[in-house]
């Protein structure tokens, strides 16, 4: 049995990601797993607009990571998305209490 998501009458989705002036906040909430350091802060917002991308490099910058360094950034402890994937996507189908868990190690942890 496959999803197939809904669209309007236009044939847009119906519940597209924001845009601009009309990007709204999700809570982001960064979970250190294995050895990877604790965030002195683990709880940001963002906006929903980004990619996840963005986020990655935020979490380099706050660790003091360079791009050589492993990170392994994964969401809810289960799956690491594509890089290009929208922040609100993963909100909307992965948040949990109104929070976007995301894990991440110095080593890989999930699969």
């Amino acid at each position: 049995m496959s999803e197939v998501a809904s669209t309007s009458s236009t044939g847009t989705p119906a519940d597209p990601a924001p845009t601009g002036t009309q990007a709204k906040k999700v809570v982001v909430r960064f979970r250190s797993t294995g050895n990877a350091p604790i965030l002195k802060k683990s709880v940001y917002k963002i906006s929903s607009a980004q990619r996840f991308q963005a986020l990655i490099v935020f979490l380099r910058k706050e660790l003091g990571y360079k791009a050589s360094e492993p990170l392994f950034v994964y969401v809810n402890s289960a799956f690491s998305p594509a890089p290009d994937e929208i922040v609100f996507n993963l909100a909307r189908c992965f948040g949990l209490d109104g929070q976007l868990t995301i894990n991440y190690a110095t080593t890989p942890a999930w699969g």
